[in-house]
């Protein structure tokens, strides 16, 4: 069978794996059994997808990740050059805990800055904007934006990723797509036209 997608030639890919059409995979990355990505997802230099890691479609891998097992990452996700995944809460070296390994979604659109680090067992919601260094360690609302260490939820991010500002109606404008959304009960959703 012919390979539809374009894996560098240092590029480790297990046997097992699904990779989905017109992928590129970089230099140095490995690819594990049992992972699952989607079509047009671009995975950097040195990055490692466990096994049983999924991928959406259109997932945009930076340089220096390790995507561990439990990592769920829905379509158009963006993971920033060296940012952190964990799947265990109280590692330690001396003990083994593969079989307590917890589950982390990260939903559509979401942006995760370079070098933050997202805690396991946590679900950051859609379109959600991670700053740079960021340290996630709880659940992350829709199109919030948070920063810091520990993360704090400082405003809320449009589609396009630009920060929203609300009117005395609790409604703003994306200022690139001309989308509105509504704050209603600290929650933020997006407008139909």
């Amino acid at each position: 069978m012919e390979q539809d997608y374009f894996a560098h030639e240092t590029a480790v890919i297990d046997a097992g794996c699904s990779i989905g059409k017109d992928c590129k995979i970089w230099h140095f990355s490995h690819i594990m059994t049992g992972s699952v990505m989607g079509e047009k997802c671009n995975i950097g230099q040195n990055v490692v997808v466990s096994p049983d890691v999924v991928l959406g479609k259109n997932v945009k891998v930076q340089n220096n990740i390790s995507i561990y097992t439990g990592v769920i990452c829905e379509d158009d996700v963006f993971l920033g050059p060296s940012m952190v995944f964990t799947n265990i809460k109280n590692p330690r070296s001396a003990i083994v805990r593969k079989d307590q390994y917890i589950r982390t979604l990260v939903k559509k659109g979401v942006s995760i800055g370079a070098n933050a680090t997202i805690i396991c067992g946590i679900t950051i919601g859609e379109y959600a904007f991670i700053g740079a260094g960021a340290v996630v360690l709880r659940d992350v609302p829709s199109y919030a934006l948070v920063l810091g260490n520990p993360a704090r939820h400082v405003g809320w991010m449009s589609e396009y990723g630009h920060r929203l500002e609300f009117d005395a109606e609790k409604v703003a404008v994306c200022p690139e797509s001309g989308g509105k959304y509504l704050l209603k009960d600290g929650k933020v959703r997006k407008l139909e036209v």
